[in-house]
């Protein structure tokens, strides 16, 4: 990220770590599509499930992103050393997970193109406080002002190819629910017993 310092940018990406598991376990709960209730502040998240490109492994990304003409757009914010995005450009079919259902679909990285600095502001927008924890104010920057401070930045597009059903999915662990009632329950009789006896 050119608008500050490489301390700052590992501090931010170990953030960013930390928080992506979050995001994830709340759209494998089934909450996925109402996390994005405020894009302005927590931001507007999808999770790209995307192939390793030495490991082989299945991945699963939460990113910030943008909805244009049907296509969705995210950045990599951390650019070209970002291990998702060099996973989907050696790999670009790819799985997302979209508030409207679960696609398969096709990356193609953008940057540079006609409408790179319009779509890039939206994305940001839709970053949330990331974008201004990282330096950015999408709604007061310039054009020449965006495109130097995210010159590191890649583009990417996603277009939506067809529908994808089966296990692995996002609300694959909406079963835990009614776990979680239950446990809460139990708890909630036992806690009273558990004064009287103290008393």
């Amino acid at each position: 990220m050119s608008t500050m310092s490489k301390d700052v940018e590992q501090v931010l990406r170990q953030l960013f770590k930390r928080l992506n598991p979050l995001m994830l376990w709340h759209w494998r709960l089934g909450m996925g599509p109402y996390i994005n209730f405020w894009p302005e502040g927590i931001g507007r998240f999808v999770v790209l499930v995307h192939t390793g490109r030495k490991s082989g492994r299945t991945y699963r990304t939460p990113v910030n992103y943008a909805e244009i003409a049907g296509d969705v757009y995210v950045t990599a914010g951390f650019g070209k050393i970002a291990d998702w995005y060099r996973n989907v450009i050696a790999n670009p079919r790819i799985e997302v997970w979209l508030p409207d259902g679960r696609w398969q679909a096709d990356v193609e990285d953008v940057t540079g193109s006609d409408q790179h600095t319009a779509v890039m502001r939206e994305v940001l927008k839709g970053s949330g406080f990331a974008a201004y924890l990282s330096g950015l104010n999408p709604k007061a920057m310039s054009d020449a002002e965006l495109n130097t401070a995210t010159a590191a930045y890649r583009l990417l597009r996603i277009r939506r190819v067809a529908p994808c059903a089966g296990p692995g999915g996002p609300g694959d662990l909406v079963w835990l629910w009614p776990a979680l009632v239950a446990v809460a329950w139990v708890a909630g009789l036992a806690w009273p017993r558990r004064r009287r006896t103290s008393a």
